[in-house]
């Protein structure tokens, strides 16, 4: 393959709010496939989730001050900078034309978005621009056999993952934190301290500007 830089990984999703479980899942695929830096991708909006509770604006910052001092991992608007439903294959088509033809690209998802696998638009042309990275999750039922079956056929290891720029599947035993942005809205909401389970950066945004629910008092 042509020297076109070293491979690059993606991982999107809401993050309201990010935590540590989105970064250390981030980090653990970075160290494990040896990537160049994984880019956190926040959606403008979901098509199979209800509406993000804060703006894009108060989420893309908070991921800024997330990554600030981590080497390796980087934040891209490019689903914000785009109107509509956030699809995963237009944004994979948008980063192909970004990085050419022959960059290796490695879009990450946690294991228990397979599930959903189905219900994504044109889910069986995701490889067509990049490879797929699946980190075991905590509890994650089996996906459907068409979709089990599909990572069967696209399975690779990780020499053959970098080898080339997109196609194929790869699943990663490393478990991520089982910790859900949900949760950590519910304990601001509820007055209880997410302290540890998000970055002290992204704490101190929240209580700044009063986000959840937070209350200084």
């Amino acid at each position: 393959m042509t020297d076109a830089g070293g491979p690059v990984g993606f991982l999107g999703g809401a993050f309201d709010p990010v935590h540590i479980g989105h970064l250390r899942g981030a980090m653990a695929v970075r160290d494990c496939l040896d990537l160049e830096r994984v880019d956190l991708i926040p959606a403008a909006q979901s098509p199979l989730k209800d509406s993000a509770s804060l703006s894009a604006s108060h989420r893309a910052e908070m991921l800024r001050l997330a990554v600030a001092a981590v080497p390796g991992l980087e934040v891209d608007p490019l689903e914000l900078d785009r109107p509509g439903p956030s699809y995963t294959i237009d944004t994979l088509k948008s980063l192909r034309l970004e990085y050419g033809a022959e960059r290796t690209l490695v879009w990450i998802v946690g294991s228990d978005v397979l599930a959903t696998l189905p219900r994504w638009s044109q889910w069986q042309r995701l490889l067509d621009f990049a490879h797929l990275a699946v980190m075991d999750r905590p509890g994650t039922l089996p996906p459907a056999a068409e979709v089990s079956s599909w990572m069967a056929h696209h399975k690779v290891d990780q020499t053959a993952l970098l080898s080339r720029p997109a196609g194929g599947v790869i699943s990663l035993q490393q478990p991520l934190l089982d910790i859900a942005s949900s949760d950590i809205r519910a304990m601001i909401s509820a007055g209880r301290d997410p302290r540890f389970l998000l970055p002290d950066t992204v704490m101190e945004y929240i209580g700044q500007h009063g986000l959840f629910g937070f209350n200084n008092t």
